[in-house]
């Protein structure tokens, strides 16, 4: 029993080595087998200098235990104290992995594969490997010779002695010698298959790209063809045998674990298709069948076992069209496609810790090493490494890179395979995730040499590199393209014009010199203002890339930085405030209408900041705020013309508002994901119209009156907002549907108040629609008493005779959406206290009205639909439309609304969901109806937010109909499955109209 004294003292030199369990290990320098070195400091040093000291310990003293008897634990112990070299590599491999200390604890003698040290032993290649493997003539022989020499290539890597990029290399080699190996097994076991055949293995991924794992699916394809004159059919069946054989030797787990998995499934067609095909077979598919991702994954097509020169053969035939694949039509949009599917496939709980597939990951830095190797590969045969850091290094050499970029991201995918490594390196399984426990996280910071506080040093280094690497898109793809238009240091590399343009024709630039020309305007000279545009424009020409048209993004900002270029705020707005740079990016590609807006006033950019500028950033600003601000605006004018162009002035700024807003909310950003919840958004949009319309027609009815009749007209006057404006359902095409009310103040005839009331409309209409920066407001009366030959004002009784006497089904039925929404309050009151028997009925409507109702549908559908336009894609009139679910709200409004408080409302949703509510409507046919209409309403805002001007079908520019696509959250290459899922809900929309509305 050791001596209190002495326990105490080895407890605390424990402590200082790093032994988190100091009892523990003090139990196992007192076991018999390290009895009399327990005390030899240089041992406790080695211990200490691994990276885990218990976990170092522990493994040794198995290790011991297992020697066959006293001599060759005595021998073991004697050579590790006597030999650094030894013991430098066998306790490194113990303190990192669990796994092959529990192999040499099988396999006691191992240990001596770690003795020698001679030269060709730092970096061995394939066949070294492969006579480190020539003893192995069965499965379980295989799986333990591949043990002892990932052993040695373990030991070289935690000591240091290899980089990450060499470990990589040797564990892709022992892979290769491994297939062989496995291959030959597989050979000596069906000799007449082996004779038969010719079969080349190409291998794919990181062992084609001499960058392999410790644990990873091995990717491979196959390739046979029939020896002399044998039949090809029983030839290729042999190879596939040999094949499936080959895979089995190396997959298959046993007491020795499992070497790795072989997949096969980048093979033509994947797992569906056969397992070996001819040359030929293979040529045949990548010309006619194969997708994007097929080529990048060529990049690291690499002959290794079997017939090399068929593998070779098998390169050399399919290298022409991977280098063409660059110039097929969704190029880009396809690889982008295929990196968001693998971030999405990430499960929500593991996204933080993913290490290759998580944003800022491994995946990050090959994917756009790969896609800038496939675009500019085509003419510089030098880029054409299929080894990750080998091709970052020719990109920047070339000039394809910024040097200082390729320096960092090389550091940072060093660190990020470092780790990688040492995670798998601890059981020696497949895995990406950094390990939760705070023990492993120490483990693996120690191994990578962080000794001071190995926990928050190891998140700390990781946290910045994959910052680094988030921001590759900036870094490999843009900033190289403002290089080439600038003026750099004499010596410096960087794209020739040529290379320039290929980048920006494979980005989507569909008009690549024009947009180098606004880079070359932008960034160029040695201005405060021109280095800030170089800091920002290789992160704002990643985002007008990844919108439908890059083009008009690019050529949209650069004429707001020259109208806003002089703004000391405006640049700093944008690299200052997170979301400002990306929200505008957003904005200014999204279509024509808010750039539109936004040119004609561009300091309205800065409601695009974080601090939301002018009045509380993008959030849409309710009706008080904005009359209270518009009759502002029109008390300090000096006369009603200059009073209207203000609330004008106001309106343009904030529709550009809702606009962007809208545009944000559905495209998402980086930091603001798209909005799910459509119908919210369509509520958002069409109450911030309807509002602003509401208080600039407010502003300017205050504004009209002051001129001529000072503070007090001759009459009571009232706005009666109607159709989707009373129903707060506003567009941005709009017109301004209104009914015009007025009554004489008391002594006043009614022809001077007439005369008043009709001159403040014409006064109001003539203001509004002046030519102008700002839009003009039209205001539409056609839903006036006699419509168009109807008088423009009519006073309450005017309006009450006439539809005591006159009205008709339908004008009841427009009245539904009737609501005041300026001028005289009482007045309004009065008007809908006068309508309400009108479009509620006491008991409903009549057999009559009903059919009338119904009459008029289907007369509206026949006659107004413009000729030659698609029904089933006409958002306003075609089947499951807006009229369709429209008319079906209102025909159940008209019926029930007398018994049915709820129903009395003129918001379509409103008035569906209180249908729902009332049992009037099953909720099932209420959600159709519901996704139906706000789909098309949607629609109807995509169109105009693309196009610029209103329009009820979808465009046939094709660039504009995948704007609309982006709107609605398709992503490029899905506008058919926009369609198809527009024809879907309206199709179902009007299955319930057919039975709801027309009885059918």
């Amino acid at each position: 029993m050791s001596a209190p004294g002495r326990r105490s003292s080895t407890f605390t030199r424990l402590l200082r080595h790093g032994f988190t369990d100091p009892s523990a290990a003090e139990r196992l320098l007192d076991s018999v087998e390290l009895m009399h070195v327990r005390d030899d400091p240089v041992l406790l040093e080695a211990l200490g200098a691994t990276a885990d000291p218990d976990l170092a310990l522990l493994g040794l003293v198995r290790l011991l235990e297992a020697q066959p008897g006293p001599t060759a634990r005595h021998e073991l112990l004697d050579t590790l104290i006597a030999a650094k070299p030894l013991r430098d590599r066998l306790l490194g491999v113990l303190g990192a992995s669990a796994a092959l200390g529990d192999h040499l604890h099988r396999h006691p003698r191992d240990w001596e594969a770690l003795v020698t040290y001679e030269p060709r032993d730092l970096h061995p290649g394939v066949e070294e490997f492969e006579r480190g493997l020539a003893g192995a003539t069965d499965p379980v022989s295989l799986r333990v010779a591949y043990r002892r020499c990932l052993l040695s290539i373990a030991a070289r890597d935690v000591c240091g002695t290899t980089d990450i990029a060499e470990n990589a290399a040797e564990l892709a080699d022992l892979a290769t010698a491994t297939l062989r190996a496995a291959l030959a097994i597989a050979s000596a076991a069906a000799p007449e298959d082996a004779a038969m055949c010719r079969l080349a293995v190409v291998a794919m991924g990181k062992c084609g790209g001499h960058e392999l794992n410790y644990v990873s699916d091995v990717d491979v394809i196959f390739v046979g063809e029939a020896v002399d004159s044998a039949d090809e059919d029983k030839a290729l069946r042999a190879a596939t045998r040999l094949a499936s054989h080959m895979m089995r030797i190396c997959s298959e787990t046993t007491v020795e674990g499992s070497i790795w998995p072989v997949d096969a499934n980048l093979r033509p067609e994947g797992r569906n298709g056969p397992l070996v095909r001819t040359l030929s077979s293979h040529v045949a598919y990548y010309q006619r069948w194969a997708k994007t991702w097929e080529f990048q994954a060529l990049l690291k097509a690499r002959p290794v076992a079997g017939d090399i020169e068929l593998g070779e053969e098998y390169v050399a035939a399919l290298e022409p069209l991977v280098w063409k694949a660059a110039e097929r039509e969704n190029f880009v949009v396809d690889v982008q496609q295929m990196r968001r599917r693998v971030v999405e496939n990430i499960p929500v709980a593991e996204v933080d810790r993913e290490l290759k597939l998580g944003p800022g990951g491994l995946r990050d830095v090959e994917f756009a090493v790969q896609l800038l190797q496939l675009v500019h590969g085509r003419a510089d045969a030098g880029l054409r490494s299929g080894t990750t850091l080998n091709a970052l290094q020719a990109l920047a050499a070339g000039g394809y890179v910024g040097r200082a970029d390729a320096v960092q991201l090389d550091e940072a995918y060093r660190f990020l395979r470092s780790m990688e490594h040492r995670i798998q390196l601890y059981r020696l399984r497949r895995t990406h995730l950094v390990p939760e426990d705070e023990a492993d996280q120490r483990r693996i910071g120690r191994s990578l040499g962080l000794r001071v506080d190995p926990v928050a040093e190891l998140n700390r280094e990781w946290r910045r590199h994959a910052s680094v690497v988030r921001r590759l898109h900036e870094k490999l793809f843009y900033r190289p393209l403002l290089d080439a238009v600038a003026q750099l240091a004499p010596g410096e590399a960087r794209l020739s014009a040529e290379a320039a343009r290929e980048r920006l024709v494979a980005l989507g630039y569909a008009d690549p010199a024009a947009a180098l020309r606004h880079l070359e305007a932008l960034a160029s000279g040695v201005t405060r203002k021109a280095a800030i545009q170089r800091t920002l424009l290789p992160v704002l020409l990643g985002w007008f890339a990844d919108s439908a048209d890059p083009d008009a993004g690019l050529l949209n900002f650069r004429k707001v930085s020259d109208a806003l270029g002089k703004t000391p705020w405006y640049l700093r707005l944008l690299r200052d405030e997170g979301a400002a740079a990306e929200n505008l990016a957003r904005v200014l590609s999204a279509g024509r209408l808010a750039p539109d807006l936004l040119m004609r006033a561009p300091e309205a950019v800065a409601l695009l900041g974080d601090g939301g500028g002018d009045g509380g950033g993008l959030e849409p600003r309710g009706r008080e705020q904005l009359e209270q601000e518009i009759l502002a605006a029109v008390r300090r004018a000096q006369n009603a013309e200059q009073a209207v162009t203000a609330a004008r002035g106001v309106r343009r700024r904030e529709l550009f508002r809702t606009a962007a807003s809208d545009i944000v909310g559905s495209y998402g950003t980086e930091t603001q994901p798209a909005e799910a919840d459509e119908g919210s958004l369509v509520d958002r949009v069409g109450g911030a119209i309807s509002d602003l319309t509401a208080a600039t027609l407010a502003g300017t009815l205050r504004a009209v009156v002051r001129e001529s009749w000072g503070d007090t007209l001759p009459t009571r006057f009232a706005i009666i907002g109607m159709g989707r404006f009373g129903g707060h359902e506003l567009g941005y095409g709009s017109d301004a549907d209104v009914l015009f009310v007025h009554e004489p103040l008391e002594g006043v005839d009614e022809r001077t108040a007439a005369d008043a009331a009709n001159k403040v409309v014409s006064e109001m209409r003539r203001l509004l629609q002046i030519p102008s920066a700002d839009p003009p407001l039209l205001i539409d009366a056609d839903l006036r008493p006699e419509g168009k030959s109807g008088p423009l004002v009519r006073t309450l009784k005017s309006y009450e005779a006439y539809y005591r006497r006159w009205s008709l089904v339908w004008e009841s039925q427009a009245l539904l959406r009737a609501e005041p929404v300026a001028g005289d309050e009482d007045l309004g009151r009065r008007f809908v206290e006068l309508i309400d028997p009108l479009r509620y009925p006491a008991e409903g409507l009549g057999e009559d009205a009903v059919r009338e109702i119904r009459r008029l549908k289907a007369r509206m559908e026949s006659e107004r639909l413009p000729r030659g336009a698609d029904p089933k894609l006409h958002s306003k009139l075609g089947p499951g439309g807006l009229s369709d679910v429209e008319w079906t709200v209102q025909l159940l409004q008209m019926q029930h609304g007398w018994a049915e408080p709820g129903l009395r409302t003129t918001r379509t949703r409103e008035a569906l969901a209180a249908a729902c509510a009332a049992e009037l409507i099953s909720a099932e046919d209420a959600a159709t109806l519901d996704e139906a209409w706000v789909l098309a309403t949607r629609v109807r805002n995509a169109v105009m937010l693309v196009r610029g001007r209103a329009g009820d079908t979808f465009p046939s520019d094709v660039r504009e109909l995948a704007a609309v696509g982006r709107y609605l959250g398709f992503a490029d290459g899905h506008v058919g499955d926009m369609l198809d899922a527009y024809r879907r809900s309206t199709r179902r929309a009007r299955t319930v109209v057919e039975e709801l509305f027309y009885g059918a």
